[in-house]
Formats: structure tokens, C-alpha cells, sequence
């Protein structure tokens, strides 16, 4: 048994056990490999084990993966930040986006999607711990944003997506995630039901399985440290 197909065990008996913890069924949570920086043939090895969903942060070097590995019949998630001059080769590219945090990226990416292809799922990426270097789009403003994606063509509004700033306190990590949940639930009551919490990583799924995620994005905990891009 390879190292990644054993590390996979590993993060999914942790998403089970967390899931059960806090009263949820593991098929409740999706588990995205996060495979930036890694090769083609540790996704390949990834996927000979059962993965089937995998996260990139780098356009050039995702669509090069998903092109690589077309025959596999992989699901591509486009995870970080995303410049207007790159949302063709996403649109064309990937499955998901779940950094859209400014209209005029969602506006592109709609109109670059191919028409004979299923609509792009796409995540507002909000900005939880108010960092300025963090991406992503202010509470606040985040209800007003996802109304006006959802009303875009060949797109499909699923969620909501944050990164938390790195922290140990699994209190103040729970009270991050819990804004999406607050969210979500605002947006169901003005007629928006979103299907998608993704937030979490390798340091602290559980605390975010347990705050309502749906997707867990994983990637040490899969593939090891992370290599240089």
C-alpha cells in the first residue's frame, strides 16, 4: 500500500469519526485533495486509491494536471485566488471555483463558461477573520454578492467557502466557521438554498466538520509537506 493511498485512509476514518462525533453521516462531508504543487502522478496514485476530487491553486499547473489526466474522469476544483486575466482558461478548465470573492470575476467566468458544458459550481469565498491579506469578500457584503452570482448564466451558485487565519484555538476556529453557517442560513431565508459549506483543511477538519462543512479541503495530511511551486 503507497504512502498517499494510506495517508487517504487516515483523513477519511478522521472525516468519519468527526462526523459521527457531532451527530452528522459521513456522507454528509466531500473530501478534496489538495494537489497544488504535486505532480500528475501523485493525483493519478490518489486516484488509483478512490480519490475522485481534487483542489488546485495555480491555473497554468491545474489545467495542465486536468488535461494530463483527462481519461480519468476526475473532478477539478479551482481553490485559490483568481485574477481577471485568468478566468478563460478556469472557465474552460475546472469543475468548480471556490474563490470568487468580486463580481466581475463571476461575470467573467460566465461568460467565458462553454455553453456545451454543465454550468460552473462556484463558492463565495468570504473573509472570515477580517485579515487584510486574506482573499475573499466581508460578511457584511457577502449576501448582496451571492444574490448576484446566482442570477448568472452557465454558473451554479453551491456555497460558500473560507480560510480562517492559523490558529490552535479550536473555540475562535468554530466561531469562524460558524459565519458561513449564519450565512447559509440568512441566504436559504431570502430564497437561496446553498448545498455547500467548504472550509476545514489538514490542522482542523474535525473543527469544521463539526460547524457544518460539506467539503474538507485536504492536502499535507494527503500528500505530505508541501512542495515548492
Amino acid at each position: 500500500m503507497t504512502s498517499i493511498s494510506t495517508n487517504l485512509q487516515a483523513v477519511n476514518a478522521r472525516i468519519h469519526a468527526a462526523a459521527r462525533a457531532c451527530g452528522r453521516g459521513a456522507e454528509e462531508v466531500a473530501l478534496l485533495a489538495v494537489s497544488k504543487t504535486w505532480p500528475a502522478a501523485a493525483v493519478r496514485e490518489a486516484a488509483a486509491a478512490g480519490q475522485r476530487a481534487f483542489g488546485e491553486n495555480y491555473v497554468q499547473e491545474g489545467c495542465a494536471k486536468a488535461e494530463e489526466l483527462a481519461g480519468l474522469g476526475l473532478e477539478w476544483h479551482f481553490i485559490g485566488p483568481l485574477q481577471s486575466n485568468k478566468t478563460r482558461p478556469v472557465a474552460q478548465c475546472f469543475d468548480w471555483v471556490h474563490s470568487i470573492d468580486r463580481l466581475k470575476i463571476a461575470e467573467r467566468l460566465s461568460a467565458q463558461r462553454d455553453v456545451h458544458r454543465p454550468p460552473l459550481n462556484v463558492c463565495i469565498q468570504v473573509n472570515v477573520s477580517g485579515e487584510d491579506s486574506k482573499s475573499g469578500v466581508a460578511p457584511e457584503e457577502a449576501v448582496a454578492l451571492a444574490h448576484t452570482v446566482a442570477a448568472l448564466p452557465r454558473l451554479r451558485l453551491r456555497g460558500l467557502m473560507c480560510i480562517p487565519e492559523p490558529t490552535d484555538d479550536a473555540a475562535l476556529l468554530a466561531a469562524r466557521f460558524g459565519v458561513l453557517g449564519v450565512l447559509r442560513a440568512r441566504l436559504a431565508g431570502e430564497g437561496l438554498e446553498l448545498d455547500t459549506l467548504s472550509m476545514g483543511m489538514s490542522h482542523d477538519l474535525e473543527v469544521a466538520i463539526a460547524a457544518g462543512a460539506t467539503i474538507v479541503r485536504v492536502g499535507t495530511a494527503i500528500f505530505g509537506a508541501r512542495r515548492p511551486a
